[in-house]
């Protein structure tokens, strides 16, 4: 399936042989047969901004529908599911649509890139494999040893590439979906160890690809989209993929580990391409105006006046870096009223909430104190000297969508009241794929609860951070309880002697923190367990992490005995908790 063009053109923004429809289907299925009518697709570019691969959507098709055939003559029937290790290539989105054909689900697990060192991701491979219980695994070539070893004792059929998949000689029938078939299952970039499988069905999907592309981004006839976002990330495969199907939008991509090595390559695409719409987390946008620094010469070789929507997710908006941003780029055509922040999970397949076109960001200032603090109240505060904090606007549910605000008690609350955030509408999750208890615990009456914190305000959404303890570093989730039981493996490190926190650095990012108990007395002895614990860690999980050493029993604990992060953080960050000289 290799391209075979001499001279590469990228498939057109403009079609005016195809009327744009909005995710008006039943199943993914009928939006790519209606996709492949039109002359739009999908490009994939090099680290140097160069195309290398174009692939209509009517070639998508295509060649989607043979590798169906094959995979249904190898005997994989309706609801098996298949492991794609998700690169950014043009097989992996041909696999995935294949999946859709022959009625099975595709479930797109990262690159190794995305973990440290071979075992850490080899392990958590096997524990997203073991969850969704794969019948195969299709994997690019040079990494068949590293499938093969994270499915050792699993009953796996097949692991091959997409080529080797379609060189199975026996051909079987499509089975094509329904609306309320599954489409795929979506891991979040959350827990590795505990894994859990979003089960997205294709109404769920039409429904929320409808909304962003009509209602969050209002999307137009000369529209092309830029990204580099991971396909295992649902807002790369949703946002840059399957809308794109659907709303019949062309898309330009670069590898993640193309942009992470030179990071303008995503810049120099939009300004060769006249790209209007892309998205990114806050750390995009601030990699970009660091390396790009004061080279004044670059920045002159770049058009992005005709950049759109920037749309900003995926972590907490620092609006800072935005503003950086905007004015580091703003020779270039830049308008800072592109930007867009939004709100979205992969539990609710993608967006939640997007704010309006062309206001670009909008804050409310609000007292540090009420939002880290056991206050649910946001008050007006015109002291001089109490800390404030910017938080942005992430604009309105989309049509159909319902938020609400609940306490602990769970109990609605008003404007400007800090809670937890509710959420139903039709694309919320059908389960979390094979686990039940803990589909119980966040989805009742069709209500799903978030984990995040947030208030609303005129009918706005204002995200303040998460319920639960997450660390957000460049994007990627780190659940605590992973890095708490990496560490825990470490010779003399007992169960329950770590918290894992984040802790704000200069520019407000998070950046992640160990609280370990320690019993050695002798500050030499302490400084080479501290150093030897973080390369631990860092080895098993790729975190680079800050380690503190506090003393025996210090650590704050429930009623019930159990570890409190949230108290430990904040007796840290409050100088309750004082770290041990080393």
């Amino acid at each position: 399936m290799a391209e075979t063009n001499a001279v590469l053109l990228p498939t057109p923004s403009m079609d005016a042989t195809l009327p744009r429809r909005f995710a008006d289907f039943d199943t993914f299925v009928e939006a790519v047969e209606y996709a492949a009518r039109g002359q739009r697709g999908l490009n994939f570019y090099n680290a140097r901004a160069m195309l290398v691969r174009t692939l209509p959507f009517r070639e998508l098709r295509d060649e989607a529908i043979l590798v169906a055939h094959r995979l249904s003559g190898m005997g994989f029937k309706k609801g098996d599911r298949i492991a794609l290790i998700a690169e950014t290539s043009a097989e992996f989105l041909i696999f995935f649509v294949a999946c859709q054909y022959a009625g099975i689900l595709p479930v797109p697990l990262p690159l190794p890139t995305s973990f440290g060192a071979r075992n850490g991701y080899v392990s958590q491979l096997s524990n997203q494999m073991h969850s969704c219980n794969a019948n195969a695994i299709m994997a690019p070539g040079y990494m068949h040893d590293i499938a093969k070893e994270a499915a050792h004792d699993m009953d796996i059929k097949f692991i091959g590439t997409c080529d080797d998949y379609l060189a199975q000689n026996k051909e079987g029938e499509l089975d094509l979906p329904t609306s309320g078939d599954l489409s795929y299952l979506q891991y979040s970039s959350g827990s590795t160890r505990f894994p859990h499988g979003v089960s997205v069905t294709h109404s769920s999907l039409m429904a929320n690809t409808h909304g962003m592309g009509y209602h969050g981004v209002r999307m137009q006839d000369n529209d092309r989209c830029v990204s580099w976002l991971p396909f295992y990330h649902d807002m790369g495969l949703v946002g840059s993929f399957l809308a794109a199907v659907t709303c019949q939008l062309s898309v330009d991509y670069i590898a993640t580990e193309d942009f992470a090595r030179r990071p303008l390559s995503w810049l120099r695409v939009m300004s060769e391409n006249k790209g209007t719409i892309s998205f990114s987390p806050t750390f995009g946008f601030d990699v970009c105006t660091r390396r790009v620094g004061k080279k004044t010469e670059e920045i002159a070789e770049l058009d992005l006046s005709s950049w759109r929507v920037a749309g900003i997710g995926a972590e907490m908006i620092r609006p800072n870096v935005m503003r950086d941003f905007a004015k580091t780029f703003a020779p270039a055509g830049l308008d800072d009223k592109i930007f867009m922040p939004s709100y979205g999970l992969a539990e609710c397949t993608l967006g939640v909430s997007f704010s309006d076109t062309g206001k670009g960001i909008e804050i409310d200032m609000v007292e540090e104190a009420l939002l880290a603090g056991g206050r649910h109240v946001l008050v007006a505060d015109n002291e001089e000297d109490a800390r404030k904090r910017e938080v942005v606007n992430c604009g309105r549910p989309l049509p159909e969508y319902e938020l609400e605000i609940r306490d602990d008690d769970n109990h609605s609350q008003p404007d400007r009241h800090v809670g937890r955030i509710f959420v139903r509408g039709p694309s919320v999750m059908k389960e979390y794929y094979n686990d039940p208890e803990t589909t119980n615990l966040i989805l009742k009456d069709g209500w799903l609860d978030t984990g995040d914190m947030g208030y609303m305000r005129k009918g706005c959404i204002y995200i303040i951070g998460r319920a639960k303890d997450m660390i957000i570093v460049n994007g990627k989730n780190h659940w605590p309880q992973d890095i708490e039981w990496a560490a825990e493996q470490y010779p003399g490190v007992k169960n329950g002697d770590i918290a894992a926190i984040s802790v704000p650095g200069e520019n407000a990012e998070e950046i992640p923190m160990i609280l370990a108990q320690c019993r050695e007395s002798d500050a030499g002895k302490r400084l080479k367990f501290s150093d030897n614990l973080k390369r631990h860690v860092q080895s098993t999980t790729g975190v680079n992490i800050i380690i503190e050493l506090v003393g025996p029993r210090a650590l704050p604990r429930t009623s019930s005995g159990k570890l409190s992060r949230t108290k430990a953080r904040q007796q840290f960050l409050s100088g309750g908790l004082r770290a041990l000289a080393s």
